[in-house]
Parts: structure tokens; sequence; C-alpha cells
């Protein structure tokens, strides 16, 4: 660890973790805090659901779009200040989404909002994941995930107690007094990380960024313009281009972005795979659950946040208990365990909407899904950035965050054309017919997603010590028991 050009000492792990993960549930909660507070947003604005969809996507379409070359930029300039302009960045761009008059200024703010979030989040992983003794990884990725999880609890809540007792323009302003708070803490305590000096891979990063920006805008526009539309046909195709040719030019690259050892390895495709699900079936179930608790059971803003506590108060309990657990059992137990449990909770949700059974008869399975989700997560963080040496944990923390992005608007734009093709919103009752149907599709994307995290590591019998090369050659590679 390198010393603190303030004190010449390491700094203490808790300060690390405290100052990374308040930035990730910043920006974790500036994904789900609009859900419940859409409808709010539609009244005072005029919004249409297509633009209530733009609002909630625009932020994913500029992090994913970003992320990988947000990533490169922060191993060359250092993963601090990358982290502390991300900061900035964000605070400002939460200021423009709250003084925002109408709904195209809004889906702009959150654009840039997102950009800030794709410089800020690998940088913090990185930072903490550096920072971290590979025997304790486990252990802090899962209080990482808890806390970063306390926005999937405080989300909907917080947007809901906001819309209703204030006015929506306080989910955004409350990002400010809390950022100010945290750039001097971190400007003092944190030290300046860099990866390995290599000259810029310049078209990786254009093709990265083409490729993920196609693939988010088609997954976006597929419900309001179709999948058989020629937008987005044309994007998908042009995104899956971009993809390709990305692949090739990183296999073929003298300093690839992102090495294809990196991609070789069973335990970061687990990872990475598996919380592409989790992220498409959690994120999908958020939007339209907050909906059909208001439009279908007529619950308030307030009242619809407040009923989602049964399902994501579990990350908070359940995630530091896994994460310690995975230290001893390896992530893979822990990844498909916690995906069928997810799955199983919502089919559960789906078949009580399907017999338009009330919430109370939901509640267990919240909780069942909030748990499943809740042992998966850290797993997965820490089953990805175990598997990168040094220099690359930054590109490794972008690419997990990237696909977990990926992961949310791919599981609104599946979910968003269920729904379509079994309901509607011209009714109550066909909004439940609609919503048991998308649920039901999550609870299947869950369901695959276990089956990818088969290929994580098993229990491990010790550790490899760090790689001081940064080659990824003896940087803690776990030996199994049972393993593949």
């Amino acid at each position: 660890m390198t010393p603190s050009a303030a004190t010449g000492r390491p700094p203490a792990l808790r300060w690390v973790l405290a100052l990374t993960a308040v930035a990730g549930l910043v920006v974790a909660l500036d994904q789900l805090v609009v859900a419940t507070a859409l409808d709010t947003i539609r009244r005072d604005l005029g919004a249409s659901m297509a633009d209530l969809e733009w609002t909630v996507n625009a932020f994913g379409l500029g992090f994913a779009a970003l992320l990988i070359p947000a990533a490169e930029l922060g191993d060359r300039i250092g993963r601090k200040r990358a982290y502390l302009s991300g900061l900035l960045l964000f605070a400002a761009a939460s200021a423009g989404c709250a003084l925002a008059p109408t709904t195209g200024v809004l889906i702009g703010a959150r654009a840039v909002q997102g950009a800030a979030a794709a410089l800020l989040s690998p940088a913090a992983l990185a930072l903490l994941t550096e920072a971290t003794p590979p025997r304790r990884r486990g252990a802090v990725m899962g209080v990482y995930a808890a806390v970063t999880g306390l926005a999937v609890v405080g989300g909907p809540l917080v947007g809901g107690a906001v819309a209703q007792g204030l006015a929506w323009q306080w989910i955004f302003w409350i990002n400010v007094p809390v950022i100010a708070v945290v750039v001097p803490l971190a400007r003092a305590v944190l030290t300046e990380h860099t990866g390995r000096p290599t000259p810029p891979d310049v078209p990786g990063i254009a093709l990265a960024a083409t490729s993920m920006f196609a693939l988010v805008w088609a997954l976006v526009r597929s419900g309001s313009a179709g999948w058989g539309s020629a937008e987005v046909l044309g994007t998908l195709v042009a995104g899956g281009v971009a993809l390709a040719a990305f692949a090739v030019r990183q296999a073929t690259a003298a300093h690839p972005m992102l090495p294809t050892r990196l991609l070789r390895q069973p335990a970061f495709a687990a990872g990475n795979l598996s919380a592409l699900l989790l992220t498409a079936s959690l994120f999908g179930t958020v939007f339209f659950l907050a909906q059909y608790l208001q439009v279908a059971l007529g619950h308030s803003p307030l009242g619809a946040g407040l009923r989602f506590l049964p399902w994501t108060a579990t990350l908070f309990l359940i995630a530091p208990v896994a994460g310690r657990l995975q230290d001893r059992i390896g992530p893979r137990t822990l990844i498909c365990a916690g995906l069928l449990l997810q799955g199983a909770g919502m089919l559960w949700i789906g078949a009580n909407a399907h017999q338009h059974q009330g919430y109370g008869a939901s509640v267990a399975a919240l909780v069942l899904s909030g748990a499943g989700t809740s042992m998966a997560m850290p797993a997965q963080q820490t089953t990805v950035m175990t598997a990168a040496p040094p220099a690359l944990m930054g590109k490794a923390a972008g690419t997990f965050t990237t696909v977990r992005q990926l992961g949310g608007a791919l599981g609104i734009a599946v979910m968003a054309a269920v729904f379509g093709s079994v309901g509607g919103e011209a009714s109550p009752a066909a909004f439940t017919d609609g919503f048991s149907a998308a649920v039901t599709a999550a609870g299947a994307l869950a369901l695959v997603g276990a089956a990818f995290g088969l290929l994580a590591p098993g229990r491990r019998r010790a550790a490899v010590p760090d790689d001081p090369a940064g080659d990824g050659t003896g940087h803690a590679v776990q030996e199994e028991l049972g393993a593949h």
C-alpha cells in the first residue's frame, strides 16, 4: 500500500472503505431514487412514459458508454484524481437535474450524471481493492456491498418521501452537501494509485464507447420503437459489430485496453455474467414494482417506498455476513444459491400478482428475493476483482460496472417488452397483468444467472500473495477444492 503523502503512513482501511462506499452509495442511489418519484415528475413536467424511461435510462446510457474508457483514464491520471473529479462533476450534474425546467433538460443532466459516475465508480472500487489485503477482500466487499446496497433500501423510500413531502427536485439536491463533505476528506486521506503506464489504446477506447452506447440505446428504445424497428435493429447490429471489433482489437493490440487474459479467466467471466443477469432482474423489478404499488394497488409514493423495505433491507443485513462467509466457502455457492433465491422470490411475486392478491401475500417473497441478492452481490464483486492483478484493477472494475449497467438497461427493456405484450397502462387490472408477466421474466433472468455462477471459484485452500510484477501470475490466484 502506498503511504499517504500527508502522513507518510498507509491510510486506514476503514477510511478507504468509508469514502469509497459513500461514493458508491451516492451513485447507486441516483440510479434508483427516481423510481417512486416518476409519477410526480410526470405530472410536474408533463412527461410521457417514454420521457420517464429516458429519465431512468439516460443515466445508464452515459454510465455504460463511458465506463471502460473512464477506467482507462483513471489508470492514467490516477485513481484518486479520477475519483475526486467524478465526485465534483456528479455534484454539478445533480444541481442541473434539480434546476431542470423541462424533461429534456432533466434527461440531459441525468446523462452527465452517468458520465460522472463512470469516472467515479471504477476508481473507487479499484482504490478499495488496492487497499485491502487479499485475505480480507471477502469481508470488505461484503461491507461495501451492504453500504451501497443502502441505495436499494433508500432509493425508492427516499424518492417517495421526498416527492410526497417536499418536491422531486430534492432527490438531486441531497447529493451536493454529501459530496461537499466527502471531497476534502478524500483529498486528505486517500493515496494515489495508477495502472501500468502504456501508450493509450485510442481505437479500443472509441470502439468500447461506441459499442456500449449503441447496445444500451437499442435496449432503451426497444420498448417504444419495437424490437423489429430499423432503429433498434440497426443500433443492435452496429453495437454488436463494434463490440466484435473491440474484441479483435484487444486480442491483437500491443497495449490493449482490456487484456484478453482477464476475459479468458472463468472466475472473471462468472462474476461478470452472473452480475449482468442479477442486475437485469433487480433493476427491471424496481422500475415496475414502484409503479405497480402505486398504479395497481393505489399506494402513495411514500407508501410504495415503505413497501420496498422487506425486500431491500436484506441487503444491509445479509451482505456483510455473506462477505465474511465467502472467505471460507468460496463465492460459487453464494452466487448460485443467491440467484436461485432471487429468482424463486420473483416467480412467487409474479404468481401472486397473477392471482390479484394483495401486497401482504408477497412480503415473504420479497424477503426471499432480497436475501438471495444480498448473498450473490458481494461474491460477484470479489470474484471479478480478485481475478485481476493490481495493474489491471481499474480496468476490471470498469468492466464489472459496465456489465452491471448493461444489465440494468437489459432488464428494463426485456421487462417492458413483456409488460407491453401481456398488459398495459389502460387500467389497474391491465397493469397487474403486465406486471405479473414482467416480474416472472425477471425471475427467469436470475435463474439463468445462477447457472453462470457455476464457473466461479469454489472453496479455496489458500491465497497466493499479491503479484508485485503486476502481470497477474501471482495475484490472489486461489486454489480450489473441486474446482472446474
